[in-house]
């Protein structure tokens, strides 16, 4: 499983729904079964989120024009998204496994 984490560059989504935009921060791009997934933070009007829910969606780009807008696709299956989750879920363990290492060099 591969990954491509956002965190140090902070870089944001807009969802554009029938009942308003909802602005995310992108947490990872997930490689699972051969697949990219991407991982969304949704943000309330003041740029945070009280919850911690995050959406999963299928990711794809445009490999002939990296200028052009990723495709995200709406994930429908439960097994597919189960997958995603504990791929997810292996990965908050890999960070936070990474912090415990970095603050015991310290």
């Amino acid at each position: 499983m591969a990954n491509k984490d956002f965190a140090e560059e902070e870089m944001t989504v807009t969802l554009e729904f029938d009942d308003g935009d909802v602005e995310c921060a992108v947490i990872t791009i997930l490689e699972v079964s051969g697949k990219d997934y991407i991982v969304l933070l949704p943000l309330d009007e003041n740029g945070d989120n009280e919850d911690g829910e995050v959406w999963f969606y299928g990711y794809k780009e445009n490999e002939n024009d990296p200028n052009e807008e990723p495709e995200l696709i709406y994930i429908e299956d439960d097994e597919e998204y189960e997958m995603v989750s504990d791929a997810f879920d292996e990965y908050l363990d890999n960070c936070e496994f990474d912090e415990l290492v970095e603050s015991d060099d310290v």
